[in-house]
């Protein structure tokens, strides 16, 4: 027992010694573990440090900093690959479809559908743009989840050394810092405001840009919502709205390309799409200056929204068929036909809806200029002319062909050496200056004016259809202008003073007859100051009947007052020419010793022409500066772009412009739309058109802009338009009165291209739309064509109603309010009964 209690005392001391020992160790492993804890929280800045300073440095240290698409701007990555944004920074296709999967990472979810993750803000929830995340964002999150904000503050203290290799990390990242806290102790809210506005300026960011870039200001220490995701947004949201940019720059691109091929089917501020209402009472309309104008309209737009049936006519005409000139049954009934009343128009009160056959073994036309001398025998298969006339060289039939020699029966050795006697007979007649419009009457098959093409002389020529089978029918076969009229009972379809020169070569006319009434109607169209030439044998035969022609022809003409300028001779042809001269003053009227022929009274309007019946009265001349006729027009060709003297800047335009500015405005608008459109646009083959019609004209500025082409247009005003047509006329160019719900007088087949500029929907409301477009087949060639502009339903109502009839659709276009149509015609004709849907 002794020995038990000596040992208890040492072992006692030793084992408090040891146990000091192993406090102190484990003291200053604690110690160690705690420092090297602390050394190792603090060797990356915490995710919500970095994007505090990247944002607050984005907005106010380095001012370039706040267009990182004008400047590199250097980011913290937290992988081992450092580096900077590329100078475009603009984002291509593919990078924009992985955006919607770079959000999903960011909100911390792979499914669109789930909710994102919202951290609570205490616990550094904070992220920071895209940019920031270097290569793998989700393993940022994943590495970073939870760090706290009083070690973030920690790290900005900067207490705590950091190891050399993690200085340059971060190096960049402090600079900022300091960057900051200087510019925003110095710079003030309107200083910043203003050296923004410049730096916009220099780096010439778009709108988009500077939306996607506005500076976002935050307090030291300030926890944010995610930026990492508002960011990401913003930037997806540039993406968005580039790409919407590029649509609407492509749009607005497709839109401008649209607008230069249509520039020329719709001119931009053009000034003339649709008339004034003013013009309604600053132009008079031929059917309210022609009083005794029947209502000819049926009541009619008729529904085209149906199966059309086709047939042929069944008439005695046959292949020549004009509706209005071939109405056996009108003139049954007409009481007298002395004054060749049954070669006039007798219209159908309906317009026919069947369609005229086509001459068994017709070719298509042969182009001008050959056409002129020789026309297919098949087309136009009439010979007696050849027989009647043949020796005169009016035409011959050579094998398949008809040919023209030039002659007629006053110039059987050709017309341009009749064309030079007249000019050599009166030299102030000028062909093509001076004297540009004529009026060929009793034209036969219009020789004379086919060769005045040469001189740049415009010849409206017209001849009945009577027992010379044809002439006029031939002149359009030949490429030459002409109608189917005769002088009757009624005025010609012409305003009065626009013919500068009206010439007669035998035209077998009874002038003298009844007061003179049909050389008075002559008078009424011919311009103050413009020749009658007359070449017939009462000029130069001394037979009983032409001496005593003669007498009453110089009797009437002298109380006309018409001087005389000359007779001359032909010796060539063998034939004389008696030329007047219209006065240009009412002097000689109010000397003249009787009243016979009497002055016209005051309310007879010259210019009404449409159905009215002849007076055998004088119009007087007039007189005062700005009256149309009082003075001569300008030598052609400046005539055709002048506006007219007599047009004034208190008179509004159709199109609502002072009637000048108006003129000038619809010449450069037609020469736009020919020049950029017509030309090239519509499918058409210019060589092979020859006559043409506008079958709406106003100014006429249509057939202006055609002058240097080898056409010739047939301008129509349309009798319920305001009455344009002395304009037409007075610039060089010629037309007709027409109403479009009856049928033209012409043969069939005889233009090769129709215009027609919002016509169609005015016709809906006074007659069938159905009758209207069999007549344009009835008058276009087989391969003509017919161009429309209108209202896009009524462009629709045209196309499905030429789709029946076979014609071949080459273009339709329609924008805003307006639409254009460019067609074809076929060969294809019906048989009889047969239908079509």
């Amino acid at each position: 027992m002794a020995m038990g209690k000596a040992r208890n005392p040492k072992r006692s001391s030793s084992s408090g010694s040891y146990v000091s020992t192993v406090t102190m160790l484990a003291f200053v492993a604690l110690c160690a573990l705690g420092l090297w804890i602390l050394t190792s929280s603090s060797v990356v800045p915490p995710p919500h440090t970095t994007t505090a300073t990247a944002r607050t440095s984005s907005s106010n240290s380095d001012p370039n900093s706040r267009f990182p698409y004008s400047k590199p701007i250097q980011r913290h990555a937290f992988d081992d690959s450092q580096g900077e944004l590329p100078d475009d920074a603009i984002k291509g296709d593919a990078e924009q479809r992985e955006e919607p999967k770079k959000q999903l990472l960011v909100e911390g979810r792979t499914d669109p559908d789930e909710e994102p993750i919202r951290e609570d803000p205490e616990q550094g929830a904070d992220r920071d743009s895209g940019a920031d995340l270097g290569e793998n964002p989700t393993q940022i999150l994943q590495t970073y989840p939870n760090q706290t904000q009083q070690e973030s503050e920690t790290t900005q203290s900067g207490e705590i050394s950091l190891p050399k290799q993690q200085e340059s990390e971060i190096e960049g990242h402090e600079n900022q810092e300091q960057n900051q806290t200087q510019i925003q102790q110095v710079t003030s809210e309107d200083a910043r405001k203003e050296q923004q506005q410049k730096e916009y300026q220099e780096a010439e960011i778009s709108e988009d840009q500077q939306y996607q870039q506005t500076p976002i200001e935050n307090s030291p220490g300030e926890t944010k919502e995610s930026n990492q995701t508002e960011t990401i947004i913003t930037t997806s949201d540039s993406n968005n709205k580039e790409e919407i940019q590029q649509v609407t720059s492509t749009e607005a691109a497709e839109e401008e390309r649209n607008d230069e091929n249509s520039g020329g089917l719709f001119p931009a501020h053009s000034g003339i799409r649709k008339e004034s209402n003013e013009s309604k009472a600053a132009w008079a309309t031929q059917a309210a200056q022609s009083m005794n104008q029947k209502g000819r309209s049926n009541d009619g737009g008729g529904d085209t929204n149906k199966e059309f049936v086709w047939e042929l006519c069944n008439v005695t005409a046959g292949a020549d068929y004009i509706p209005c000139l071939d109405n056996e049954e009108a003139i049954r009934h007409l009481r007298s036909r002395k004054r060749f009343e049954h070669r006039e128009r007798h219209c159908p009160r309906e317009g026919p809806t069947c369609l005229v056959p086509v001459p068994k073994g017709y070719k298509r036309s042969i182009e001008w200029p050959k056409s002129r001398d020789k026309i297919w025998y098949a087309n136009v298969p009439h010979t007696k002319l050849a027989e009647v006339k043949g020796h005169q060289n009016w035409m011959k039939v050579t094998g398949e062909f008809l040919t023209f020699p030039g002659g007629g029966t006053q110039f059987i050795h050709g017309a341009l050496h009749y064309i030079d006697f007249i000019q050599k007979s009166i030299p102030k007649i000028n062909w093509g200056k001076h004297t540009r419009v004529v009026l060929d009457v009793g034209c036969g098959v219009a020789s004379f004016g086919g060769y005045l093409f040469e001189r740049d002389v415009l010849t409206m020529s017209f001849a009945p259809k009577d027992e010379h089978e044809a002439q006029v029918q031939f002149a359009l076969e030949r490429g030459i202008p002409a109608i189917s009229a005769v002088m009757g009972s009624q005025r010609l379809p012409f305003p009065s003073r626009v013919f500068d020169l009206v010439h007669c070569a035998r035209c077998r006319v009874p002038w003298h007859v009844e007061g003179g009434a049909l050389l008075l109607e002559l008078n009424r169209v011919l311009r103050p100051g413009g020749y009658f030439v007359w070449s017939a044998t009462p000029v130069y035969q001394k037979l009983p009947e032409d001496t005593e022609i003669w007498k009453a022809m110089s009797s009437l003409t002298r109380s006309m007052c018409w001087d005389l300028v000359t007779i001359r001779k032909d010796k060539l042809n063998g034939i004389g020419a008696a030329i007047y001269r219209k006065p240009v003053s009412n002097e000689c009227y109010e000397q003249r010793r009787g009243n016979s022929p009497p002055m016209c009274k005051d309310g007879d309007d010259a210019n009404a022409a449409w159905y009215v019946p002849l007076q055998a009265c004088i119009h007087r001349v007039p007189t005062h500066s700005v009256e149309r006729g009082s003075q001569w027009p300008e030598n052609w060709p400046l005539r055709v772009h002048k506006p007219p003297y007599w047009l004034n800047n208190s008179q509004k335009g159709i199109y609502g412009k002072p009637a000048p500015e108006d003129f000038v405005t619809d010449y450069e608008h037609w020469k736009t739309v020919v020049t950029k459109s017509y030309m090239s646009g519509l499918g058409i083959s210019w060589s092979n058109v020859r006559n043409v019609m506008d079958m709406r004209a106003v100014y006429g500025g249509f057939a202006a802009a055609l002058k240097d082409l080898k056409v010739w247009v047939m301008n129509v005003v349309n009798i319920d338009s305001p009455d344009t047509l002395p304009l037409i006329y007075e610039r060089g160019l010629f037309g007709i009165y027409h109403d479009w719900c009856e049928s033209f007088s012409t043969y069939p087949r005889t233009y090769d291209l129709l215009h027609a500029d919002h016509l169609f929907s005015r016709l809906k409301k006074r007659c069938n739309l159905l009758a209207v477009m069999a007549e344009v087949d009835r008058i276009v060639r087989p391969g003509g064509k017919l161009i429309v502009r209108d209202e896009p339903s009524v462009i629709g109502e045209v196309e499905n109603i030429l789709t029946s009839l076979h014609w071949e659709i080459h273009l339709t276009f329609t924008k805003d309010q307006d639409g254009v149509l460019s067609a074809q015609k076929t060969d294809w004709r019906p048989q009889l009964y047969s239908s079509l849907s």
